[in-house]
C-alpha cells in the first residue's frame, strides 16, 4: 500500500523511494570482494536512508557472478522478499571468459525476473579494470538499492491494479 505523500512508484515527493515496510534481499558475490562489499555497503545504507529495516535486508555471499542467479531464484521462490539485488563485479582478463560471465549472469538475472515476477536489480559491474569497478561501486549501489525499491512498489501497485 502507497503510503500518503508518494507517488505511485512509491517515491516520496524530492526523497527517492521508499522502502519502509519491504524486505529486500541481497546476493553479493565473493569474488572480487573488495568492489563487492563496497558496493553492499552503498546499498545497505541507501536501502536504510530509504526506510528499509535491517532485519528486513537479508544479505547472501556467493563464489561469485554465476552463483547469482541460483540464490536469486532460491529467494525469490521463498515468498519471503518484495525484491531482490545482485551485486558483484566481473573485470576484463585476457581471455573469453569475461563474456561468458558477464553474460549468463544477466541472462541469469533477467531470467529470475521474468520466471519469477520479483524485481531483480542487476548490480553486476562489468569493467576493463579494477579502477573503473572503484569509481563506480558507490553510485552503483546506492542505484540498485533505489531501483529494488521502485520497482517493488511498482510490481505490487501493477498487481492490486489487476486483480
Amino acid at each position: 500500500m502507497l503510503r500518503q505523500g508518494n507517488d505511485r512508484q512509491g517515491r516520496n515527493a524530492g526523497h527517492g523511494p521508499d522502502g519502509a515496510g519491504l524486505r529486500i534481499g541481497v546476493v553479493v558475490a565473493r569474488f572480487n570482494e573488495m568492489v563487492g562489499e563496497r558496493m553492499l555497503a552503498a546499498t545497505t545504507r541507501t536501502l536504510r536512508e530509504s526506510g528499509v529495516r535491517e532485519q528486513d535486508i537479508q544479505v547472501v555471499r556467493v563464489p561469485g557472478a554465476l552463483e547469482i542467479p541460483l540464490v536469486l531464484g532460491t529467494m525469490a521462490r521463498s515468498g519471503r522478499h518484495d525484491a531482490l539485488i545482485a551485486l558483484g563485479c566481473v573485470i576484463r582478463g585476457e581471455t573469453y571468459h569475461f563474456e561468458v560471465v558477464a553474460n549468463e549472469s544477466a541472462s541469469g538475472i533477467t531470467r529470475v525476473q521474468l520466471d519469477t515476477g520479483l524485481p531483480v536489480a542487476n548490480g553486476i559491474l562489468t569493467t576493463e579494470d579494477e579502477g573503473q569497478a572503484l569509481a563506480r561501486v558507490d553510485q552503483k549501489g546506492a542505484d540498485c538499492a533505489q531501483v529494488a525499491i521502485e520497482m517493488a512498489r511498482l510490481v505490487s501497485t501493477l498487481g492490486v491494479q489487476s486483480s
